[in-house]
């Protein structure tokens, strides 16, 4: 199927008598589309933009709102604010490390006794994200030193650097934040937990946050025994830490607007600038095209994205891969203006009752967050 933007609607001339009534005038330049994007990302790019995203990059514990309802909440950000302040002190690079909090003599690496990461244990929407960023921000060490990414950022560095390369790029980081750990994908598990080990040996330490595995039901379901035997060696390494709470983007929220029509959708990409417009079902054609590790460089410098005839997504190949532009989206805070199905229609009750329902409910989560924020494009 060709890649087509949505039919631009037939606009005509703005006269001076609609100018006078206040309508601001519709722009000439027509919006552009995430169809006609194919981007290619270098590797130096990979490395740099390992650092938390646009939404997360002005986050701090400070500025979690813990449900007071929830009283692991409160704990978890007490005990990530120790640990990060716990890994300050100099971390030397080659030929030796210092010991974990920076004290004693150089020596050759070695695996530190006891925990030497975090995992974020808990539902979608109970702010992981916020606290694994918040951690980055409060590690005393320069942005160079620490690394933030996704399991499929990751993945898609070792890729492009090659293992040993990716080691040796890592290795002098004091840490590395990993959000959403991918257990449902076993070779990618084994390749990821096998570099951990590498850079537990050279003193980096580790947090991370993870999906459920295939079959394992429950959209709520705390995932802490699937990550901890899934990474095998490195479990001893890890201390589980349990986020209990309900979803706060739906938290004393109202209902999420209902899809608009495509004249309203097609006006508001028109009078936007920096806004995209395309057609849904083209739009997840051209998805298939690009490797969801570029899906944050398609969206560069969207303002909005706009999309018409929203409908079901037909298959769970199509359904994840529309999951991580979902978090690509919601991570640069752009929002999603959109007609036809509204998005708690977008993925079947079979894939809302199988091993990837938590990936679906947090893309429905995210997409109506951003819905929400769109509502003022066509209110304009």
């Amino acid at each position: 199927m060709s890649c087509s933007v949505a039919r631009p609607l037939e606009w005509g001339t703005v006269s001076s008598s609609t100018a006078a009534s206040g309508i601001e005038p519709i722009p000439e330049a027509a919006p552009t589309s995430l169809c006609a994007r194919e981007p290619h990302v270098p590797a130096d790019r990979l490395v740099a933009e390992m650092v938390p995203p646009p939404r997360f990059d002005s986050v701090r514990f400070e500025t979690y709102i813990p449900d007071p309802n929830q009283p692991s909440q409160t704990e978890a950000v007490q005990v990530l604010a120790g640990f990060a302040a716990g890994l300050g002190g100099a971390h030397a690079v080659g030929g030796g490390k210092r010991g974990f909090f920076g004290f004693g003599k150089a020596k050759a690496p070695k695996t530190p006794a006891g925990p030497r990461g975090v995992y974020l244990d808990g539902g979608y929407g109970v702010g992981k994200t916020h606290l694994l960023a918040s951690l980055w921000h409060a590690t005393p060490a320069e942005p160079a030193l620490k690394a933030f990414g996704t399991f499929v950022e990751l993945t898609n560095l070792v890729g492009a650097l090659g293992f040993q390369k990716t080691v040796q790029t890592l290795s002098g980081h004091r840490l590395l934040c990993i959000d959403e750990f991918e257990l449902d994908d076993p070779g990618d598990t084994v390749l990821v937990s096998t570099l951990l080990g590498k850079l537990v040996d050279a003193g980096v330490a580790l947090a991370a946050t993870s999906n459920t595995l295939p079959g394992k039901l429950g959209e709520g379901r705390f995932a802490a025994a699937d990550f901890l035997r899934e990474i095998q060696g490195l479990s001893a390494h890890f201390r589980p830490l349990r986020i209990d709470g309900e979803d706060y983007r739906h938290r004393g929220l109202p209902k999420a607007p209902a899809p608009f029509t495509d004249e309203q959708v097609t006006k508001a990409a028109y009078a936007t600038a920096g806004a995209s417009l395309d057609d849904f079902p083209h739009l997840l054609d051209h998805l298939a095209r690009v490797h969801p590790s570029r899906y944050g460089a398609l969206t560069d410098d969207l303002k909005a994205v706009c999309l018409t005839d929203v409908q079901p997504v037909p298959d769970q190949s199509t359904a994840l891969r529309l999951v991580v532009l979902a978090d690509r989206l919601y991570d640069r805070e752009v929002p999603v203006l959109a007609s036809g199905m509204p998005f708690d229609q977008l993925f079947s009750e079979e894939m809302l009752n199988g091993g990837y329902r938590k990936k679906y409910f947090r893309a429905i989560s995210r997409l109506t967050a951003l819905a929400r924020d769109a509502k003022g494009l066509v209110e304009a």
